[in-house]
């Protein structure tokens, strides 16, 4: 191991968060938030220029907090939210907002994807789903012809932080497989994937792994953060392959579940295992010859932050109304399609929301029914990937939602399967990005677990009483999709 510090920048949805490490001591964190824009239902954007402004702020934060630790850093490792799609021209400026994982607006371009190359699936892995990059480059082209006829480069949203860090346009396989345009079994990119966009390799970032070097800080930022060294920068990871390095979550059959604004249920594989009729996700890991498969809900700690909102009241006053083992079924139902749903269904049109409320239902009674609705979704996933050949008994716990203790035990019960709530969780990617950064230094990968917590075991007469609450909340997608918008998206 080396002795220098490295640094983790994790590029979110809501925030960026950067993390100092020396060796395997976390030495300090620094966060600055962001917005999402939604200029129409089902649309999610965000001006790439507010990453580069939050970065900044983390990396002054930093300096001012930790200047010897800062300055003594000699890689950089980067992750990021997937799928978004970031359009610049020539000149490398961007031609619009950046369309957002959770961006919904690309349906139709789906079914024309699939359409025009009927080997897809077998190539990418997973089905077109309007999250995902290539669609919603679809949707451009479409739908703004002439912004499309400018378009240079596309990258993804950590990939355009690395060219304003680096000047290089690079990706690695983890974060590339969640485009559409990876042939993922054998990480490259998918000529016929990317001509039925209208692109060619040239438009897009080179390909590296996540442990390997991928360009270095430029002489700019090397002399405002007042670095001894040039950094280097590691390839990284998309958010969720960082969060299972963190996790040491790298050898097959290492599972967890990250209750985080989205939701996923992941394990690792040693090979490529498609099942995109079940909605599951088969991406590469950042780690060389490693893959892994997903179950991905959209809105998962969402939820709770959607109801929080709602209701105007702090999501741990909310927690704090239910007793510590509220364990029976909620008198109403969640379903938490908040902006549509992947696994299982691949349906970015389904809406969610509460159902069976009557006069007597309590606010406590639908915070519950939230939590749970959460929980319903994720066996959903759990059951997508045994439909698979994939079974989980076991998985750590990651996330922010992970802090409720009922949420964690619930979920024990709704899955069947113990679930090790993980110390430190909370560092999640940007530990992961930080240990990218220190194999990319040293050749070394050093991905230890992390800490045991507490342990939430599946209890038998309430896992019983999940079983049969889950079909009868599972009959309600169809009930969700027969109800029409209540106006046009």
């Amino acid at each position: 191991m080396t002795a220098a510090p490295t640094l983790g920048i994790d590029l979110g949805t809501s925030a960026v968060k950067a993390l100092l490490l020396d060796g395997d001591r976390v030495v300090g964190t620094a966060q600055a938030p962001l917005t999402v824009s939604r200029p129409q239902p089902g649309w999610s954007e965000q001006d790439p220029e507010q990453w580069w402004t939050a970065t900044c702020a983390c990396l002054d934060a930093l300096a001012a907090q930790h200047p010897k630790e800062l300055r003594a850093v000699r890689a950089i490792g980067l992750d990021g939210q997937m799928h978004g799609a970031t359009l610049l021209d020539a000149n490398g400026r961007a031609l619009r907002p950046c369309l957002l994982w959770d961006d919904g607006r690309s349906a139709a371009q789906c079914t024309q994807l699939e359409a025009t190359v009927p080997d897809l699936r077998r190539i990418a892995g997973n089905p077109a789903m309007p999250g995902f990059t290539a669609p919603k480059v679809l949707w451009v082209r479409e739908h703004e012809p002439a912004l499309f006829a400018r378009l240079q480069r596309v990258l993804l949203p950590k990939a355009w932080l690395r060219w304003r860090l680096s000047g290089e346009a690079i990706e690695e396989m983890s974060d590339a497989s969640g485009t559409l345009w990876l042939d993922v079994a054998q990480r490259r990119w998918s000529k016929p994937l990317l001509a039925a966009c209208g692109l060619s390799e040239a438009q897009m970032p080179r390909l590296v792994e996540g442990t390997s070097r991928a360009g270095e800080l430029r002489a700019e930022w090397v002399k405002r953060w007042g670095f001894e060294h040039t950094p280097v920068i590691a390839g990284g990871a998309g958010d969720n392959a960082a969060g299972a390095v963190a996790l040491g979550a790298v050898r097959p059959g290492d599972a967890f579940l990250s209750l985080g604004t989205s939701g996923v249920l992941w394990v690792t594989t040693a090979h490529h295992a498609a099942a995109p009729e079940r909605g599951v996700h088969a991406f590469c890991h950042a780690v060389p010859d490693t893959w892994h498969q997903m179950g991905v809900l959209l809105s998962a700690a969402a939820s709770l932050a959607w109801w929080s909102s709602v209701a105007r009241t702090d999501e741990g006053a909310l927690l704090a109304e239910l007793p510590p083992q509220a364990q029976d079924a909620a008198p109403c139902w969640f379903l938490p399609y908040l902006s549509g749903e992947r696994t299982p269904h691949n349906d970015a049109r389904v809406r969610g929301g509460f159902l069976h409320a009557s006069a007597a239902t309590a606010r406590a009674d639908m915070t519950l029914a939230v939590l749970q609705g959460v929980a319903h979704a994720f066996r959903d996933a759990r059951d997508a990937l045994a439909a698979a050949g994939t079974r989980v008994a076991a998985a750590d716990l990651i996330g922010g939602g992970t802090r409720s203790d009922l949420w964690c035990d619930l979920l024990a019960n709704m899955l069947g399967m113990a679930l090790r709530r993980v110390d430190g969780a909370t560092h999640g990617p940007a530990l992961g990005a930080a240990r990218l950064a220190q194999a990319a230094l040293t050749g070394e990968p050093h991905f230890p677990r992390p800490a045991a917590g507490r342990v939430f075991e599946p209890r038998g007469a309430v896992a019983r009483r999940y079983d049969e609450a889950h079909a009868r909340w599972a009959s309600l997608y169809r009930l969700a999709q027969q109800v029409p918008a209540a106006r046009s998206e």
